[in-house]
């Protein structure tokens, strides 16, 4: 499955008894539709919370606000509350992030340090 969302905050390490590290973070999907014969536009947002195994390293990039394409296989976690309702969370179990813009942040690391390189005029190119 594949899904685009934004970080609803920082991404956190957590280190497991096994020194087996995880980055565990949560994403927003927005959504609109228009109900059928009417006119009034219906924003939805859904949450979901991820955990990508892989290299927790790079859980410094995954900042609030930051855009990011996911994919990985869905789950679902069903527990009873203590109020004793039935609940459940969707967790997305990520294998690729790729990262398409900043949090907007000004102090975004990420987005200083991956700008485009400025080319010089180039007239000895071949084609």
């Amino acid at each position: 499955m594949e899904m685009t969302a934004r970080l609803t905050g920082d991404a956190k390490i957590s280190t497991l008894k096994n020194d087996k590290q995880v980055a565990n973070f949560n994403v927003a999907i927005n959504d609109s539709y228009r109900a059928k014969g009417s006119n009034e536009l219906i924003k939805t947002v859904t949450y979901v919370q991820c955990d990508y195994w892989i290299n927790p390293g790079i859980a410094q990039y995954l900042i609030k606000g930051t855009l990011v394409e996911l994919q990985g296989r869905i789950g679902v976690n069903a527990y009873i509350s203590k109020d004793g309702d039935a609940k459940a969370t969707l967790t997305f179990h990520v294998n690729t992030i790729k990262l398409h813009g900043s949090s907007g942040n000004k102090n975004d690391t990420f987005a200083k340090t991956n700008e485009p390189e400025k080319m010089e005029a180039a007239e000895d190119l071949p084609f």
